[in-house]
C-alpha cells in the first residue's frame, strides 16, 4: 500500500503548519514513488546511502572486534593483506564492472538486446577468468619469492589470492546491477552480507578453539567472498531472465576492451590512490602502526560513502543523458549531484570530528593516537566531495582515457608523497600524502569537465541556475 507524505503531513498538521509543510511530502512522494530520472537517481543515492550507513556500522563494529580479538599486530597483518585483495580483485575486473554501467543502458536504449545479452555474460566470464589468473600467479610469486616477506604475511596472502576470482565476480555483479538500477543486488551482498559471514566466521572460529591470527581471519573472508558472490549471481540470474528477453547473443569484445581498459587503468588507481598509503605504512613500519592508521581512515569511511551512493545512482543517468545528447538535463543533473555530495559529506566530517577520538579508543587503548589524522584526511575528502562525481561524469561521456591519465598522474604523486613523508613525519605523513593526492586529483578532474564540456562541477557554482550558454562562456 502506497503512503501520500504530503496527505499524511496535511492531515497530521492541518491549517497553516501544514500546507508548509505539504511541498516536502510532495518532495517525499516524488523521491520514494516517482518514475522520472531525477526521483529513480535520488531514490538510488538514498537508498546506497541508506546501505553504506548501515554497512558502514556493521564494518565498524566488525573492525573493533577484530581489532580487539586479534591485538594490534594480527589485526594490522590482516589489514594489509585484505586492503591488497580488495585492490587486486577490483583490478582483476579489467575495467569491466564499470564498463558495462555504460553499456547497458546504451543497448537498452537502441534496443540491440542481442548485445545486451552478450556484454551481460561476458563482462562476469572475462572478469571471473582474469582474476583467476592472477590469483595463480599470485601463487606462484609466493612460492618463488615468499622468503623476501616478513613470515607473518605469507598465509595470509596465500589464502588473499583465494578470494580474487569471487572478489571479481562480485565486483561485476554489482555493476550490472548497478547498469539495471538494482540498488539491493549492487549493494547488500557487498556491503551487508559479506560483512556479517566474515564477523560470524570469525566469531565461530574463535569460539571453536582456533587461534585469533591473521591466518584465521583471512579464512573467515575465504567463506565470505566464496557465499556471497555465489548467491549473488544465483538471484541476478533470476531477475536478467525476467528483465532481458532470451535470443542470440552478440560480442563486440574488441570495442569493450577498447572501453574497459582506459576505465581499468582510472579504477584501478582510484582505488590505489585511496589505499596505496596503508600499503606504504605496511612497508615501512609494523603492522600495529597499520592497524592504527586503517582505524583512522575506517573511521572517515563513511563520508566516503555519500561519494559512492550518488556515483552509484548516478552514473547511468550520465550515459543516458550524454548518449541522448540532452546537455540541458545533464548540467541540471551534475548540478543536483554536486548538493547530494557535498553538504552531506561536511555534516558528517564534522561529526566524526568531535568524537572521533572516542571511535577510535573502541579499537583499543593505544588507538586514540590516530586522532589528528582525522583532521589531515578529512580536508582532502571534503575538496573531492566538492566536485560532486566529475569522474563518473567524465568516464561515462567516453573519456575514460582522460580519467585515466589523470588518475596515473595523481597516483605517482601520491607514491612519491608516502615514500617522501613517511620515513620522515610517519603517520601524519602518510595523511597528509593522501589528502594532497586527493587535491591534486579534485582540481585535475574539475578543470577536464569545465574543458571538455564546458561545466563548472563545482559546489559553489551549483547554486545557480542551469545555463548552457553562460556554463560554456
Amino acid at each position: 500500500m502506497r503512503v501520500s507524505f504530503a496527505g499524511a503531513v496535511e492531515r497530521a498538521f492541518g491549517g497553516r503548519i501544514g500546507r508548509r509543510l505539504v511541498p516536502l511530502g510532495d518532495r517525499l512522494d516524488s523521491i520514494l514513488y516517482g518514475i522520472d530520472d531525477r526521483s529513480v537517481s535520488q531514490r538510488i543515492a538514498i537508498i546506497a546511502f541508506v546501505v553504506r550507513i548501515v554497512s558502514a556500522g556493521i564494518a565498524y563494529v566488525s573492525q573493533v572486534l577484530l581489532a580487539r580479538w586479534m591485538g594490534d599486530f594480527e589485526y594490522g597483518v590482516f589489514v594489509v593483506v585484505w586492503v591488497g585483495a580488495v585492490i587486486l580483485g577490483g583490478l582483476a575486473c579489467l575495467g569491466f564492472q564499470t564498463a558495462i554501467v555504460r553499456f547497458v543502458p546504451e543497448y537498452v536504449e537502441r534496443g540491440e538486446s542481442d548485445l545486451l545479452r552478450g556484454v551481460l555474460v561476458g563482462s562476469r566470464l572475462y572478469g571471473f577468468v582474469a582474476a583467476t589468473t592472477i590469483a595463480l600467479l599470485g601463487i606462484l610469486g609466493l612460492r618463488v619469492f615468499g622468503d623476501l616477506l616478513s613470515s607473518y604475511y605469507l598465509i595470509p596472502l596465500y589464502l588473499g589470492a583465494v578470494t580474487l576470482p569471487m572478489l571479481a565476480l562480485g565486483e561485476v555483479q554489482d555493476g550490472v546491477s548497478r547498469a539495471f538500477s538494482w540498488a539491493d543486488l549492487s549493494l547488500w551482498p557487498t556491503f551487508i552480507v559479506r560483512p556479517v559471514i566474515i564477523l560470524a566466521t570469525m566469531a565461530s572460529a574463535i569460539g571453536l578453539g582456533w587461534k585469533p591470527d591473521a591466518t584465521t581471519a583471512m579464512g573467515a573472508v575465504i567463506v565470505a567472498t566464496y557465499l556471497t558472490s555465489v548467491g549473488q549471481l544465483i538471484l541476478l540470474e533470476r531477475r536478467l531472465r525476467q528483465t532481458v528477453p532470451p535470443g542470440p547473443r552478440r560480442y563486440r569484445p574488441m570495442l569493450w576492451i577498447g572501453v574497459a581498459l582506459p576505465i581499468f587503468i582510472v579504477e584501478g588507481f582510484f582505488n590505489l590512490l585511496t589505499n596505496v598509503d596503508i600499503l606504504v605504512v605496511g612497508y615501512f613500519m609494523q603492522p600495529d602502526m597499520v592497524a592504527i592508521y586503517f582505524a583512522a581512515a575506517k573511521t572517515l569511511a563513511l563520508v566516503h560513502f555519500v561519494y559512492f551512493a550518488v556515483r552509484a545512482g548516478g552514473a547511468q543517468r550520465f550515459s543516458k543523458y550524454y548518449a541522448n545528447g540532452d546537455d540541458l538535463r545533464l548540467r541540471s543533473f551534475v548540478r543536483d549531484t554536486l548538493h547530494w555530495t557535498f553538504w552531506p559529506s561536511l555534516a558528517l566530517v564534522a561529526f566524526i570530528l568531535v568524537v572521533g577520538r572516542q571511535l577510535l579508543l573502541l579499537f583499543g587503548p593505544t588507538f586514540g593516537s590516530g586522532y589528528p589524522l582525522l583532521f589531515i584526511l578529512s580536508a582532502g575528502i571534503l575538496v573531492r566531495a566538492s566536485i560532486g562525481p566529475a569522474e563518473s561524469l567524465l568516464t561515462m561521456a567516453g573519456q575514460q582515457r582522460l580519467c585515466a591519465a589523470i588518475y596515473t598522474g595523481t597516483f605517482v604523486i601520491n607514491v612519491v608523497l608516502n615514500f617522501t613523508l613517511i620515513p620522515v613525519l610517519g603517520l601524519p605523513g602518510a595523511a597528509l600524502a593522501t589528502s594532497a593526492a586527493l587535491i591534486v586529483e579534485s582540481l585535475a578532474l574539475y578543470a577536464a569537465a569545465r574543458r571538455r564540456f564546458g561545466i563548472r562541477s563545482f559546489v559553489l557554482f551549483a547554486f545557480r541556475p542551469v545555463d548552457p550558454e553562460r556554463e560554456a562562456a
